[in-house]
């Protein structure tokens, strides 16, 4: 089925309801490729992982909640990579809890209300994502960078009913948009609980928690709508196939960008330590975190992993297992070099797009041996790969469109059915606008764009490599 259409209504989202999508029919995939010939579809090669029934509410935190072990783990949640500050899970939780409460009796916001958020990466950050999802409230980032121009522009699309930004910050939004300064004692006293009484709000899977801005394949920004079945999707194949050791997790990705925003999500329900990098962090400044802080695991866009591995001074990163990079294409020869400077390193590539989520990634040591794909299909994924001027389903090693339908798939964009119209097919097939092949074996391999987006330092919202 196409997308549900999504509207503003007095700065609420609302999903309009739909009829539900018919059961598809039994695949027969082929065991190495995962390509069914008789549907011509892709499937992916990893376990079919289990999800909460969908007509049950549940918020993306309280799935975090009934992930987390209890009693919750003794190391930090966050830290804070230029101070050292740390918070645990217990203190996260407890702030996350007041904030709610004061989110919504002191500040008025109310389920499907949009919250706009203008500032770098934090610790008062991950606590303010988890209380706007808990309340029903959605959240709509955007990169403290942007010129007043584009902000506006991003305000446009969202109309948000509050914004929360810094002061270096705030000046850039638009006039009529009430903000709250998160560097200031008003935002400082939200967390103070006061007595405030923790009112739980019943939040449907299908209710929209994040809009993200993307181009998607038309070139002109757009709100996508990501639900939180999308985020609990997502996480739940990483749980399935999580180390039965926590990580320590270095995010380098903003937290604003679809990377960064997932990542940090997923991390705190795997119960991992996640450094927090400033707005400022550079190669070095990350490096030199990833020492410090012993981590296992970080993300880094293809800039850093070039860097790693023409690092002119010695690196002490015996702890690090793997690093996922993100935010655009790693060259063949940047990847095979940095392998090589550390061969006991993982270099997990992956492919997705804050549309589709997390579509294609490497899960151990023998799939990121294959440097030129993106990885297998990631779990609950069927994909299919479409001659653009004839429409003819390809096959194995053939380059088409690639289409994806999956649990992680966004809902749709805000108040624009054309693009909706262009970008899903009748049946819920969600169109990438990228030239795609698979291999014999079921690896992804990305060839190009039907239309080209311009990228601006990786943070344009399509992102190639996501493990």
């Amino acid at each position: 089925m196409s997308p549900a259409p999504l509207k503003m209504e007095g700065r609420v989202v609302v999903l309009q309801q739909r009829p539900p999508t018919p059961p598809p029919s039994a695949p027969s995939p082929d065991p190495r490729s995962g390509f069914d010939a008789a549907s011509r579809t892709f499937h992916s090669l990893r376990p079919n992982v289990s999800l909460p029934l969908p007509d049950r509410p549940l918020s993306f935190l309280a799935y975090v909640l009934s992930l987390l072990p209890c009693p919750l783990p003794s190391h930090p949640a966050l830290v804070d990579a230029a101070t050292g500050h740390a918070i645990s899970f217990a203190d996260l939780l407890s702030r996350v809890r007041s904030l709610a409460a004061a989110l919504r009796s002191r500040i008025g916001l109310a389920k499907g209300h949009v919250v706009f958020i203008l500032a770098p990466a934090g610790l008062d950050v991950p606590a303010l994502y988890l209380a706007l999802l808990s309340i029903g409230a959605v959240i709509s980032a955007a990169n403290p960078a942007s010129t007043p121009a584009e902000i506006a522009h991003l305000v446009s699309l969202s109309d948000p009913r509050i914004a929360f930004a810094r002061s270096d910050s705030a000046g850039k939004l638009p006039r009529h948009v009430a903000a709250v300064l998160l560097d200031s004692p008003r935002f400082r006293s939200l967390f103070d609980g006061d007595g405030e009484e923790v009112v739980e709000e019943e939040v449907e899977q299908s209710n929209v928690a994040v809009i993200q801005y993307s181009s998607g394949t038309t070139g002109m920004v757009k709100a996508a709508a990501l639900s939180h079945r999308n985020f609990i999707a997502m996480v739940a194949g990483f749980h399935a196939t999580r180390e039965p050791k926590a990580e320590v997790f270095l995010l380098g990705a903003p937290l604003f960008h679809s990377m960064g925003f997932f990542f940090l999500l997923k991390a705190l329900a795997l119960g991992e330590t996640t450094v927090v990098m400033g707005g400022r962090g550079g190669v070095k400044q990350m490096l030199q975190a990833a020492e410090r802080y012993r981590v296992t695991a970080m993300t880094a866009a293809p800039p850093v992993v070039v860097a790693m591995a023409k690092w002119p001074e010695p690196l002490d990163l015996e702890a690090l297992e793997h690093i996922t990079c993100g935010g655009a294409p790693l060259p063949e020869a940047s990847a095979v070099r940095f392998m090589r400077r550390f061969p006991r390193v993982e270099l997990r590539q992956g492919y997705g797009s804050t549309e589709g989520g997390g579509i294609s990634r490497m899960i151990c040591k023998e799939e990121c041996r294959r440097v030129r794909s993106a990885g297998r299909l990631s779990h609950n994924v069927e994909a299919k790969l479409v001659d653009n001027a004839t429409g003819e389903r390809l096959s194995i090693g053939q380059t088409g469109e690639l289409w994806v339908r999956s649990p992680f798939v966004m809902l749709g964009y805000v108040g624009n059915e054309q693009a909706n119209a262009i970008t899903f097919d009748a049946n819920g097939w969600l169109k990438t606008g990228d030239l795609c092949y698979f291999d014999e074996d079921g690896f992804l391999h990305v060839v190009g764009r039907l239309k080209e987006l311009i990228k601006y330092k990786a943070y344009q919202c399509r992102f190639h490599l996501l493990s």
